[in-house]
């Protein structure tokens, strides 16, 4: 069940002229972010890169790769400032059906423990964990793992 739509709130495909936008994006949200790089190289590998926008600005972003059947989101986040508002709901069923819409049958995702924001749409969109990726994630201090969930489709 989806929020009461936000005028103004449009997806599309990342653009090389969002990666900037994207990147400092990324940086306000992670203490370990994804570098421009990261995104430019996503975006000209031909991943399904997409923007989440209100008017021109970019307020969220989700980087999924897709192989044969199965799809795995990289990177999926909504800005602060709009989270908690079923935008990050809304993105990630959009994402879901690009993986459905590409034939998958599954979508994979990686998320830290300590992401509880992230693990509670996770759960409530129909991830399962599968796996625990041991020390996956660079920490403050030493490395976090990462819970390995997938979505049947």
């Amino acid at each position: 069940m989806s929020a009461v739509p936000i005028p103004q709130l449009h997806y599309r495909r990342m653009r090389l002229a969002d990666l900037a936008e994207v990147a400092h994006l990324e940086k306000s949200l992670y203490a370990f972010p994804w570098s421009l790089g990261n995104f430019r190289d996503s975006v000209t590998a031909g991943y399904d890169c997409w923007t989440v926008t209100h008017g021109e600005t970019v307020i969220g972003y989700a980087v999924l790769m897709v192989a044969i059947d199965e799809a795995h989101l990289l990177n999926f986040a909504v800005a602060s400032e709009w989270q908690n508002q079923g935008i990050g709901r809304d993105f990630l069923l959009h994402m879901i059906g690009v993986a459905r819409e590409a034939r998958c049958q599954i979508v994979y995702l990686e998320v830290r423990p300590s992401n509880l924001a992230a693990r509670h749409l996770y759960r409530t969109m129909g991830f399962q964990q599968i796996a625990i990726r041991p020390e996956y994630y660079p920490a403050v201090v030493g490395r976090e793992d990462a819970l390995f969930l997938g979505l049947s489709l």
